[in-house]
């Protein structure tokens, strides 16, 4: 009788996928507690803990993957689909620090609403759990299972508030184009697959380095689809009509998560995938991600200046900034890399940190965000109306704050590629920009009318005080905002350093 060989299976790397699995442990941990905790008190506190003690447990492994991967190189495991590199981790931390911050943001919006908690948490820890992912998949196949990973639970959460129409909208229109995407996605797969024999992000740079190929076609279309599947999830233009009705119907911190969070994955998919795997077919997909950024910028820019509704106008700011962080990606570049990095960490700060003010000034409901309603803001709530003023025209990219040296970083990157005429347009979008966020803080900032005063909802909580967690939310996003603008130096050498570990 023949002997019976051993199965072969692929070594693992604890250290490599230990943030994911804290997030996944800490995530099913919380769905445990509420089967048996259900409806008891401290079921509730208890969730909250463990899902911060997970995203702690998270951040602290990254911190330790940094060391590791700075002293010893990256980290190949699982047959060489996951690769934690420096480009990984930096967008890991990235992550982490905006789900730690919509977590906090949560817990007061939460309590208001009488939403449940537990699955909530479970839901965003799970979808973070998929964003980790995505940052060191070296895989296509990987990646498109962070990409569901990351999606579905975002899909359920968009429509958590059962009781608005706005919300279930929200969630019906994200799963159905959610979906469309992620088809088209695998279809790339399925084409690059067949020019190349591999999935392998690694391995299909080195087989296109090693072979000419005489019809390129089905890769041309492969990697074009593989762009519009990704052009989905960091809101490019023009895969971007989910975007306003979506931030608007969803739960606002989901809102700030997605914007910040989601973006950063999306991204990281984006760059990981065109800069390891397509390098020397670049010339083929820079004019298409040209396209896009000065698409993504022409949308958002002017849709942002055409809002009344403050959360429908952040939707659009968020599509403009996904077109800076497109110009650095187009110059393919390492100080574009560096600059598109830059960015996304910056962003992350200014957008949760509105987002975050636009949670406590939401009536019950979280439906009405117009413009108007935050008319005399600074003046009945100094430090809410000053800070808002103040994320305001960090994104603008006003002097001495992050969002300057952020767009100044991607200006940069594409002068040096010699992309003037993107860097003109990119300036123009900047000022159309300016002039959407300034009506907003205009707004703010000009005193209440006697008759706006009479017929104000007398719901609008402007007099709610700002809970603790949120208030360390304010601060922190604050702070950063502000560092960043002033000493960015260390920041910026943390980019360039992560960029050039890829």
């Amino acid at each position: 009788m023949a002997a019976v060989e051993p199965i072969a299976t692929p070594s693992v790397n604890w250290l490599a996928i230990a943030p994911e699995i804290a997030l996944a442990g800490a995530a099913v941990l919380i769905v445990l507690l509420r089967a048996m905790l259900r409806r008891r008190p401290g079921s509730t506190a208890s969730a909250f803990v463990v899902a911060v003690a997970g995203v702690l447990a998270a951040g602290g492994t990254l911190a330790w993957q940094w060391l590791d991967v700075r002293d010893h190189g990256p980290i190949t495991t699982m047959a060489g689909m996951v690769r934690v590199d420096g480009f990984g981790v930096y967008l890991g931390i990235i992550v982490v620090i905006a789900t730690a911050l919509a977590l906090l943001v949560s817990i007061a919006y939460l309590r208001r609403e009488g939403l449940e908690a537990p699955e909530y948490l479970a839901l965003m820890l799970f979808s973070a759990l998929g964003m980790l992912i995505m940052t060191t998949a070296n895989n296509l196949i990987v990646v498109f299972l962070a990409l569901e990973v990351l999606s579905i639970p975002l899909y359920v959460l968009a429509a958590f508030d059962r009781r608005r129409l706005s919300s279930q909208e929200a969630g019906i229109k994200y799963f159905v184009l959610g979906s469309f995407s992620s088809a088209i996605f695998l279809y790339g797969i399925a084409l690059v697959y067949g020019a190349t024999g591999t999935t392998s992000l690694t391995g299909i740079s080195r087989f296109l380095a090693q072979n000419t190929l005489f019809d390129t076609g089905t890769l041309l279309a492969g990697f074009a689809l593989l762009l519009v599947g990704l052009g989905f999830k960091v809101a490019a233009a023009p895969f971007h009509t989910w975007t306003p009705d979506v931030y608007q119907g969803a739960p606002t911190p989901i809102t700030a998560f997605m914007s910040s969070a989601t973006k950063t994955a999306g991204f990281a998919g984006l760059l990981r995938v065109f800069l390891i795997a397509f390098p020397l077919y670049r010339s083929d997909w820079r004019p298409a991600v040209w396209v896009l950024a000065v698409l993504t910028l022409a949308v958002g820019s002017v849709g942002a200046a055409l809002q009344t509704d403050v959360k429908r106008l952040l939707a659009y700011s968020s599509i403009a900034h996904a077109g800076y962080v497109l110009i650095g990606f187009q110059a393919a570049t390492p100080r574009g890399r560096e600059a598109a990095l830059f960015y996304l960490f910056v962003y992350t700060f200014m957008v949760v940190g509105s987002f975050a003010i636009v949670t406590v000034l939401s009536i019950t409901g979280d439906d009405d965000h117009s413009i108007d309603g935050y008319r005399g803001l600074a003046f009945r709530r100094p430090v809410l109306g000053t800070l808002f003023i103040f994320f305001l025209l960090a994104q603008a990219g006003i002097p001495l704050t992050g969002g300057f040296i952020a767009k100044l970083e991607v200006f940069q990157a594409a002068s040096d590629a010699g992309e003037y005429a993107l860097v003109a347009i990119g300036a123009v979008a900047t000022v159309v920009a300016t002039f959407a966020y300034l009506r907003v803080a205009l707004a703010v900032a000009r005193p209440e009318s006697d008759e706006q005063a009479v017929v104000r909802d007398p719901r609008v909580p402007l007099g709610r005080r700002v809970d603790v967690w949120t208030g360390v939310v304010l601060t922190a996003t604050a702070a950063m905002t502000l560092l960043l603008g002033v000493l960015p130096s260390v920041f910026v050498d943390w980019a360039h350093h992560a960029g050039s570990m890829l």
